[in-house]
């Protein structure tokens, strides 16, 4: 197995004899960290993969168009939220579900998912977590789960680090009120 090494990498991504091998490289390298990710906003193992498998498939659809302006992580990490965000849409336009009624809606799946371990605490904080809004959610789990650097996060999700540290702040806030409350 070879060392992922960006530059190279990239480079071979932008060679049609050598994008194939390249892209799987890239597939090996980021599918985890991507799946926690994507699993964080999706909270389902099974639509977790779902969405995995299709950032992955609009990567590679769209592979002529990465300009390597930034790196290829950040740039699987945008395709990941959107899908996300697509998905999570998809989910509630299907089950009609208003917006009032997305809070029980995730928990619900969440504590379906035969992978979900939790114990009363865990589940307490996602579902504070839950409450907060898609955007919001996404910004608490990239940095106090992921522990990503603001700077990272603004190129992902293409907003400015002080709107981001706004967002971050708010829903720490939300979330500190819902434990409280809750205890």
């Amino acid at each position: 197995m070879r060392q992922f090494i960006e530059e190279e990498v990239v480079k071979r991504l932008g060679n049609p004899d050598t994008q194939r091998n390249a892209f799987g490289e890239v597939v090996v390298e980021l599918s985890e960290k991507l799946y926690w990710q994507i699993r964080k906003m999706v909270l389902n193992h099974d639509d977790a993969d779902d969405v995995l498998q299709n950032t992955f498939l609009k990567a590679w659809t769209n592979i002529d168009s990465f300009r390597a302006e930034s790196k290829i992580s950040t740039w699987m990490f945008k395709i990941a939220v959107n899908e996300c965000i697509t998905f999570l849409n998809k989910q509630k336009a299907m089950n009609n579900i208003s917006l009032d009624d997305t809070d029980s809606f995730l928990i619900e799946t969440m504590k379906a998912d035969e992978y979900f371990d939790g114990d009363e605490l865990d589940e307490k904080l996602q579902k504070a977590i839950l409450t907060l809004p898609d955007k919001q959610r996404l910004v608490f789990t990239m940095k106090y789960q992921d522990d990503m650097k603001y700077e990272e996060m603004s190129e992902i999700l293409g907003t400015s680090v002080g709107a981001l540290k706004a967002s971050y702040h708010h829903a720490v806030k939300k979330i500190q009120e819902i434990l409280v409350n809750d205890i």
